[in-house]
């Protein structure tokens, strides 16, 4: 199946670069789905979802502000929550709301919590693929000595030369991303090649998602993260979601699930013994499989 890329200017003058299936019989009456990625991923990490949904769902992949073609402010303060629960809700209504499903992974996981806390009324139905609740990962950031050792990367992130260390030697500080946080045997020389084209586009944008969030390790001397404080109707999403969570996570590890029904209503997660941060890659069939399920059931 062919993937069609276009480009999505948004009415606060932000410009998304965008992956779609293209569409057979189904046509406009095909359920309509958003699929998010995260660091330091690109919209092409959902191709063979979306290959494996066919005609049968009209999907879009947009690439996050600050990645790709996307536009890329320069201010750190431009990758705050606010702003990417913004880029997605016009993207949203750009495509025609409500959309059936918004599914996302990681970062895009951020946004999309965010997104369907506050502005239930964009989506019928959310997708969470690893990604914390941040309710859930302020908790375990705060208390749990496991969660900031495997979250001590994000500090690294922050550094002011963080990208031209992560440049270097063909992008040799990233590569072990993947394979620190649960294996890769799926990185194909072909889907390598995409990623180096994706990092040549640039890294500050995907690094400043870390410098704006107040999530993250607190370092010696800083309170920050103790003063934080989340206001229940800020992160409490009333509407059908699923949680599809690899439980080898090395980063995002299961205990991330805990308690979660308290923000979350009505709620269904389902573990997957063995998968990694990186199941999108690693088990497509059973994404898009879930992806098939979930909007069959919004109708």
């Amino acid at each position: 199946m062919s993937i069609r890329l276009f480009d999505q200017v948004l009415p606060h003058g932000i410009t998304l670069s965008c992956r779609a299936g293209l569409f057979g019989a189904a046509g406009e009456d095909a359920p309509r789905v958003l699929m998010l990625h995260g660091f330091p991923e690109g919209a092409f990490i959902w191709d063979g979802v979306i290959e494996r949904l066919g005609h049968r769902v009209h999907c879009v992949a947009p690439n996050l502000r600050g990645y790709e073609r996307s536009s890329a402010p320069v201010d750190v303060d431009a990758y705050r929550a606010r702003h990417l629960v913004a880029d997605v809700a016009a993207l949203i209504e750009s495509l025609g709301a409500p959309i059936d499903l918004l599914v996302a992974h990681d970062w895009g996981g951020a946004a999309a919590w965010s997104l369907a806390a506050q502005r239930p009324d964009l989506l019928r139905r959310l997708l969470i693929v690893n990604s914390p609740h941040p309710a859930i990962f302020l908790r375990e950031l705060r208390d749990n000595p496991a969660q900031q050792q495997a979250s001590a990367y994000m500090n690294f992130l922050c550094r002011e030369d963080a990208a031209a260390l992560l440049t270097e030697n063909d992008f040799a500080r990233l590569w072990p991303f993947f394979t620190d946080k649960g294996g890769a045997g799926w990185m194909t020389d072909a889907l390598r090649a995409q990623y180096r084209t994706l990092w040549q586009h640039g890294l500050e944008g995907p690094l400043n998602y870390y410098r704006a969030s107040p999530l993250k390790p607190a370092v010696s001397g800083d309170a920050a993260l103790h003063r934080l404080a989340f206001a229940p109707e800020f992160v409490t999403v009333n509407l059908p979601t699923t949680v599809l969570w690899g439980d080898a996570d090395l980063a995002l590890p299961p205990a991330l699930l805990d308690g979660l029904e308290a923000y979350v209503r009505p709620l269904d997660v389902r573990r997957v013994p063995g998968a990694s941060h990186w199941i999108v890659h690693e088990q497509p069939a059973l994404v898009a499989d879930t992806i098939v399920a979930l909007v069959s059931a919004a109708r």
